[in-house]
């Protein structure tokens, strides 16, 4: 059930990323984030209620909320114009979170590739949490084009590796590939730096730009 969220995690990635980018306007972007969202909460509460108490399950079901409740916050920062600051802060919580999850997923769970994943996600959380709470708008670009990239390489293709049930199979060569897609994307800072402050898309529903969350299939791990 999660890697079938995971799946559309990936399409909300990067419609965020392309709003950052000032490819897709604000409002345009909501409601993928109120219907995301939703289904992150649903979905680990369900796992929650259905694990029988298993305790990898519940802990890998715990994560999904910090990316259910951000996609939520998106979405009523860009339908009600809300000031960025807090969910800046939250994200920088969730990212403080992520690198835990990330030991956790190299250890206790066994899966490497997963620990890379949410590595990933520990920057671009921190990325929107410099944007955010920290108002460095020079570091938009950079941040819509984490986001894209990692709509990708962090959720849609690890999600149809998951649905074909090829992932256990390919654990380390994903992690090595994650592992260089990460490098690579931070090396591309300099080029998508933005030394001017960014303009809103559109209509200016929202001032602030926002970030686009991701789960973790936490069924992987029952």
């Amino acid at each position: 059930m999660a890697s079938v969220g995971l799946l559309y995690v990936g399409a909300v990635l990067i419609v965020n990323g392309l709003m950052l980018l000032g490819r897709v306007d604000a409002r345009a972007a909501a409601p993928l984030n109120f219907f995301v969202g939703a289904l992150q909460v649903f979905t680990p509460t369900y796992l929650i209620i259905t694990s029988g108490g298993d305790p990898d399950v519940v802990l890998g079901a715990s994560g999904l909320y910090l990316f259910g409740f951000t996609y939520l916050y998106v979405g009523l920062n860009l339908t009600r114009g809300l000031d960025g600051t807090g969910l800046g802060w939250f994200s920088a919580f969730v990212a403080a979170c992520a690198v835990v999850y990330a030991g956790l997923n190299f250890g206790r769970l066994d899966d490497p590739a997963f620990g890379v994943i949410w590595l990933y996600w520990a920057v671009l959380w921190a990325l929107f949490f410099l944007v955010l709470g920290l108002g460095r708008e020079e570091l938009t670009r950079f941040t819509g084009l984490v986001a894209v990239v990692a709509g990708v390489v962090t959720c849609a293709i690890p999600a149809f590796l998951l649905l074909t049930g090829v992932w256990a199979e390919n654990v380390t060569t994903a992690a090595i590939v994650l592992a260089v897609v990460l490098l690579l994307s931070l090396a591309l800072f300099p080029a998508f730096r933005d030394r001017r402050t960014p303009q809103p898309h559109g209509d200016g529903a929202a001032d602030q730009p926002v970030p686009a969350a991701a789960e973790a299939p936490a069924e992987r791990r029952g």
